[in-house]
């Protein structure tokens, strides 16, 4: 059973700091890119930042370059997003993806909701 499991969100200052995991079980998860999105409310779903599969390369959205940082620990099946400087426009729910062109197979996690508030 494919799982996709979100941690770590919660209320955060502007400026400060949150670190979200994604925790991965039932697929091999090293051969998987890895991806973090955000949908605030009443917007569509955006991509935050990517990850290939050895962690060798990543991307981010133009509004979180500099400001977050994606990364992944293929041992522990788990992807992270490092959010620092934070600012009320990524309050949203926060969703990781995994996806394999080769297997053609696309998994979502539940979401974690981020608060950006005084």
């Amino acid at each position: 059973q494919v799982q996709l499991v979100e941690s770590g969100g919660g209320l955060v200052q502007p400026g400060g700091s949150l670190r979200l995991s994604c925790a991965a079980s039932g697929f091999t998860f090293s051969n998987y890119v890895m991806s973090w999105y955000r949908q605030a409310p009443g917007k569509e779903r955006d991509l935050v930042a990517t990850i290939a599969s050895t962690g060798g390369r990543t991307d981010y959205a133009d509004s979180v370059k500099g400001r977050f940082t994606i990364s992944r620990d293929n041992a522990k099946s788990t992807v992270y997003l490092q959010m620092n400087s934070a600012k009320r426009d990524d309050t949203a729910v926060y969703y990781c993806k995994a996806a394999s062109s080769y297997y053609m197979s696309t998994y979502w996690g539940q979401g974690t909701q981020v608060t950006v508030s005084s």
